[in-house]
């Protein structure tokens, strides 16, 4: 009996909330247009917030493994270090991509 009450409440709530969203308001245009800008400008936060993150844990991690396999074998510092540089340019350059996105995005607004 309960289950059968909770569905046909579910459906009167569907019902009245669907047809909410088919109504006009006057200026929706103008209200539609700034929720458009916040979206841009919100992805372009996201965008730049999420790439610097991962990039710092990237590059932290790398840095991480190059100076414990230093550690461990001190001759092998000439042989790790060219490539932890690499890794961390390349980690580098894909967060600065993402910034270029960020500022293309903000262009938007």
């Amino acid at each position: 009996m309960l289950k059968k009450i909770v569905q046909i409440m579910f459906g009167f709530s569907v019902l009245f909330v669907s047809s909410l969203a088919y109504a006009q308001v006057p200026g929706a245009e103008a209200h539609a247009a700034d929720l458009n800008k916040g979206m841009i400008a919100l992805a372009a936060c996201l965008a730049i917030a999420i790439t610097a993150f991962g990039g710092a844990l990237g590059q932290g991690k790398a840095a991480t493994a190059a100076l414990e396999g230093i550690a461990r074998n001190p001759a092998a510092a000439d042989k790790l270090f060219v490539p932890m540089i690499l890794c961390v340019s390349f980690i580098e350059s894909l967060v600065i991509f993402a910034l270029l996105i960020a500022f293309q995005l903000v262009g938007k607004i």
